[in-house]
């Protein structure tokens, strides 16, 4: 197997898309935060303390997404052209998804991955004074089109 990013020595390095042609590509994940009933009912209700908590989440996932490269070490500097978070609560906690669109030369599975990880980081943060236990129980790419690779579904939903 040859790692995109190592040279032949082993040495980290950033790909070179100078060549490569700006296409439509877009990169859909899923994440899942688990919470007691108690945080559920109160997600529901809105009375959890610290105010709107979907909507911070929603927005924090929104803006994660175009701070990537300055995050990760390898990654491009590339246009976020659309960006959906959704949250959901469910029984057990509150489902995630985003999905993001651009027109360049590399992918947004990890502008996806990060929009959902910063929501679940921030609803973590705003119910942590009602439920210390809430955890981020799973995030995947479920789906990806565009670029050279094309399209890509996981055949099991990440959550």
């Amino acid at each position: 197997m040859k790692f995109t990013h190592l040279t032949t020595a082993g040495d980290a390095y950033m790909v070179d898309v100078t060549e490569k042609q700006p296409t439509r590509r877009s990169a859909t994940a899923e994440g899942f935060v688990r919470c007691s009933g108690v945080v559920v009912e109160a997600l529901r209700n809105g009375t959890v303390p610290k105010g709107d908590v979907l909507a911070v989440a929603r927005v924090a996932g929104i803006a994660a997404a175009k701070k990537v490269p300055d995050l990760l070490p390898l990654a491009h500097t590339i246009g976020v052209h659309g960006c959906a978070v959704d949250l959901s609560i469910v029984d057990d906690g509150v489902k995630i998804s985003a999905t993001v669109k651009t027109a360049d030369r590399t992918g947004v599975e990890m502008e996806a991955l990060t929009a959902v990880t910063v929501s679940a980081l921030t609803l973590i943060d705003m119910v942590k004074g009602v439920d210390r236990s809430a955890y981020i129980a799973q995030c995947g790419i479920v789906a990806k089109s565009g670029g050279r690779s094309g399209d890509w579904e996981r055949e099991l939903p990440a959550v």
